[in-house]
């Protein structure tokens, strides 16, 4: 380990295979400092905002809630989310939200004014703590995955206790709009470093990687600024190529390794946290903050005032959109996240959620209008670009034809659905949007399995519990 982290000190990096190099927009909305958007008129929370089961509500209508106060339980899988401000819960019912284009149950709270915290201990002295504790607090701040995956981050340290070797942090941010971690690390280096450290003393890791594009020179100079004068973490600066952040490709450009088909990153030692997740996890237990803010980048060319902005979680993106001053042309396009792998909205007034890091509203000749899908011609681009050596071609084929089993055995599941292939694609075909469907279903499957599965054990538990009970009943009888 110590002969790899020498390699990186001496800038020694890998590449993965596939890969793209999409117009960088970034320049439209990093150059700006960081503002704070004023609070909307009525919050929309959703009680589900990461990966995992949705968590049970502990609030009624007419409760008077303070700003981070728990509104759902939380446990081992299920993620608590929190209060966004002080005031009052208005309502509770179901509305549309984008990460899932579905509707979801919410809830609605109506702003007091008065932003008013409620209490939760510091816990500066984290390491006279037991890791256990602050692995809990980390829980019960509601920590998600920040840079778009959603998965609970106290759980995903839990897995990587006594098994992990190598801290990364993810600053890549590779998606061409976003800007978010960027300006963050610009304006926030001191208090990011000091959520590194707490993750790495968890953890117990024996190095700390941050990988970091090339692309973001003031937020390197500002991070090798609050480096200075240390070496327990080694700043990376990696060649600017899409998708660098994607865990498995970062893992590969800084250390060569490569996680095992099916297999988890902890498993070779190593485990990535983005570099925003780190920031939350320092208020969470520096400031005693739960998760109720993040940063999101609001950029486009139909955008009068881009930037980055300071966005309470349950946001209307309605309002965020009029603060930042939407021009709209003829039939405007409107996504959530960045432009390779965000969702095109149909309804302004979805929430932010814990997962939102960007919202473009592109230009006709910025972001060219969707052209009519083609028959595919098997040119093999999409393969080419693949950064998951996967087959794109043959998976297109057996998602549409719904051919679950060869869908399976070509690796679906591993696509992490970054769209390098379909935007390569010269027949327009949107191969991410078929990907996502057929992987819904094999997941609609393999839960429908499962039930059958219980039920059955049910079934045959509840046979032999009448049988003894027969049984039982005839040996009395005697």
């Amino acid at each position: 380990m110590l002969n790899l982290f020498n390699k990186i000190k001496h800038n020694k990096i890998w590449d993965f295979k596939g890969g793209i190099y999409p117009p960088n927009m970034k320049a439209q909305s990093n150059s700006t400092p960081l503002r704070r958007l004023p609070l909307p008129m009525s919050f929309i929370v959703p009680i589900q905002q990461h990966v995992g089961p949705e968590s049970e509500i502990g609030i009624k209508v007419g409760d008077k809630v303070l700003r981070g106060q728990a509104l759902t339980f939380g446990n081992d899988r299920m993620l608590p989310i929190h209060a966004p401000t002080s005031g009052v819960v208005t309502k509770i019912a179901q509305h549309m939200t984008a990460h899932t284009l579905m509707l979801e149950t919410c809830l609605f709270i109506q702003p007091d004014g008065e932003d008013q915290w409620c209490n939760t201990p510091q816990l500066s002295n984290y390491h006279d703590i037991a890791r256990s504790k602050i692995i809990e607090r980390i829980q019960q701040s509601g920590i998600a995955g920040l840079g778009g995956a959603g998965f609970p981050t106290a759980r995903k340290i839990q897995f990587g206790l006594n098994k992990v070797k190598t801290l990364i942090i993810n600053a890549a941010e590779c998606e061409p709009y976003v800007t978010a971690d960027d300006r963050l690390m610009q304006e926030c280096s001191k208090e990011v470093i000091e959520g590194i450290r707490i993750l790495a003393w968890i953890l117990q890791a024996n190095e700390v990687l941050i990988g970091i594009e090339n692309n973001k020179p003031q937020a390197i100079l500002s991070l090798q600024k609050a480096l200075s004068h240390t070496t327990d973490i080694c700043l990376c600066v990696i060649p600017t190529k899409y998708p660098s952040g994607g865990a498995q490709q970062l893992i590969k450009v800084l250390t060569g390794k490569e996680i095992p088909r099916g297999g988890h990153a902890p498993e070779i030692g190593i485990i990535v946290q983005n570099i925003s997740t780190a920031f939350a996890v320092k208020r969470a237990i520096i400031n005693g903050e739960s998760l109720t803010e993040r940063v999101v980048t609001i950029t486009g060319s139909s955008i009068v005032r881009p930037g980055n902005i300071w966005v309470r979680l349950g946001t209307p993106v309605s309002h965020l959109l009029k603060y930042a001053g939407l021009y709209p042309e003829i039939q405007q396009i409107i996504i959530m996240g960045g432009a390779l792998m965000g969702v095109h909205l149909q309804n302004y007034y979805v929430p932010i959620v814990k997962t939102t890091n960007c919202i473009v509203a592109p230009s006709t000749k910025e972001l060219k209008q969707k052209k009519q899908e083609e028959s595919c011609i098997r040119c093999g681009k999409c393969a080419d670009v693949c950064p998951v050596s996967l087959l794109p071609q043959q998976l297109y084929w057996f998602s549409q034809g719904h051919d679950h089993v060869k869908a399976r055995a070509y690796n679906i599941a591993d696509c992490i659905e970054c769209g390098a292939c379909a935007y390569v694609c010269p027949s327009h075909i949107p191969l991410v949007h078929y990907y996502q469907k057929e992987k819904a279903l094999i997941q609609a499957i393999d839960l429908e399995n499962q039930r059958s599965k219980l039920a059955k054990a049910r079934f045959e538990a509840r046979k032999k519990r009448l049988l003894r009970e027969r049984v039982n009943h005839k040996n009395h009888a005697y």
